[in-house]
């Protein structure tokens, strides 16, 4: 609740900042704040709190994944400096509403009651579709906003009315009394049966949305592609992260009886082949590396929808320490990935493979951060991909779920062919006129690059530090 308090407040205290002619104060301030609220998240570990008459609990699932939320853009801030140097007007703004975001992607994590579910993803929604439209002047992002926005809405009032056919059905928005009223039918239950399974499936479709999964994943591609490459990294690991924390306590802690009777299993069976299937084969055939991106998000997704279909009944069990290790190897991966797309394309504009082009030669450093991401995205041993796809498929094999798995491992490898194009690119390809100066890079994303690829690397060697941790 402290993160929740902090984050509100220090937001609206950085807009007052916008009103300074120089906004060189701007970045080392949301660094700062950053740093204070992830530091104050942790103090929590431990404890076991609720706050609002039980509607939002703080325990330690909230504290490591809200670690997570954190540690990511704290991370990603630095490839912020651009909009600094550049004179952004409306960059204190924009940092603004990524506080706020994370508002939202702190309630996903620590809901216990579904009006809360609701209000964090709309928190964390209405400042995505804002920032997805934030370079006015690009007719891609007013694409990428509008279609965010429409289809965004849409899937909304989806999940609202699979919440409230879900209410109407138990009669509670806590997610122990849904559990209990399905557990302990009362008379007449029977009835309102298909009133439930209709209401659980449409939160299941509005959440599939939300974290890029197929058959309603075919958003990401379009608006990963318009929107800004720095809020495109945030969409993809922050509301992927805080997505999958929600699913699985909605599964867990909400319908675990209905799993037992074999309601929602297929439908997430047949959502998780799905998704691994399009994400992958899509991925294949781009030759944007946003695109590229967008579909390995959508892949990933299903890399993580394996550890929801495998959950052991419990919160704090294997699926729960399989998702929180997958999301920060996943997130710590993807924000190098897209920290690097940036850099270049701001440089050569250019997002094409062939963009990469001789990028060994004349930037040495994006050259070998990009390669750790890319191979920790594929699941190459030795880094944190890959021991996040081992957890997660441990969990599945677990439970009997060897037929997935080996679907899975089919499509890991299928993924190896699109991940290897950016390496390739960059080493074995010549630069031409549009490929053949230096980068710019500062010191502080130097940094930030070889820290990500620190964590990649440190997270396939020892990863002992995370796992296991719930």
């Amino acid at each position: 609740m402290n993160s929740i308090i902090l984050l509100s407040v220090l937001g609206l205290g950085n807009l007052f900042l916008g009103f300074r002619r120089s906004n060189r104060l701007l970045l080392p301030v949301m660094m700062l704040i950053l740093g204070a609220v992830l530091t104050v998240n942790f103090l929590d570990w431990g404890t076991s709190q609720s706050f609002f008459n039980g509607m939002l609990t703080i325990d330690n699932f909230s504290v490591a994944f809200t670690g997570i939320v954190l540690l990511t853009a704290l991370v990603l801030i630095p490839f912020s400096q651009k909009y600094v140097l550049d004179g952004e007007a409306n960059l204190a703004e924009y940092y603004s509403l990524l506080l706020f975001s994370l508002v939202g992607a702190i309630m996903l994590v620590s809901y216990n009651h579904l009006l809360m579910l609701f209000l964090g993803i709309e928190i964390l929604s209405v400042a995505m579709y804002v920032l997805a439209g934030s370079d006015k002047r690009n007719l891609r992002s007013n694409e990428a906003a509008l279609k965010y926005f429409l289809m965004g809405a849409f899937f909304t009032g989806v999940l609202l009315f699979g919440l409230a056919l879900v209410y109407g059905a138990t009669g509670t928005f806590v997610l122990s009394e849904i559990s209990f009223a399905v557990q302990n039918p009362a008379p007449g239950f029977e009835s309102l049966k298909p009133m439930l399974y209709i209401g659980m499936l449409l939160m299941f479709i509005g959440m599939g949305f939300k974290v890029s999964a197929a058959p309603f994943h075919f958003w990401t591609p379009d608006v990963y592609e318009g929107t800004p490459t720095f809020f495109a990294a945030f969409m993809s690991t922050i509301v992927k992260t805080a997505g999958f924390a929600a699913f699985l306590k909605l599964l867990v802690q909400a319908f675990p009886a209905a799993n037992a009777q074999g309601i929602w299993l297929p439908t997430l069976t047949a959502m998780c082949v799905l998704t691994l299937l399009i994400g992958n084969v899509g991925a294949v055939a781009q030759t944007s590396i946003k695109r590229m991106l967008a579909y390995s998000s959508v892949s990933h997704a299903g890399y993580l929808l394996i550890a929801l279909v495998a959950y052991n009944g419990q919160l704090e069990g294997a699926s729960a320490n399989g998702i929180l290790f997958y999301s920060l190897a996943y997130s710590v991966a993807t924000v190098a990935a897209f920290g690097v797309v940036k850099l270049v394309a701001d440089a050569r504009m250019r997002e094409d493979y062939n963009g990469l082009n001789g990028l060994a030669k004349t930037n040495p450093l994006l050259a070998f951060s990009l390669t750790v991401s890319m191979l920790s995205l594929a699941g190459i041993p030795l880094t944190g991909g890959f021991f996040g796809k081992f957890f997660v498929f441990s969990a599945a094999v677990e439970n009997g779920y060897i037929g997935l798995v080996v679907f899975a491992v089919v499509m890991s490898m299928v993924s190896i062919y699109y991940y290897l194009r950016p390496i390739i690119s960059m080493y074995m390809r010549d630069t031409d006129a549009t490929t053949n100066e230096v980068v710019p890079v500062t010191t502080f994303q130097a940094g930030a690059l070889l820290l990500l690829a620190l964590l990649t690397v440190l997270l396939g060697v020892l990863p002992g530090l995370v796992a296991g941790i719930l």
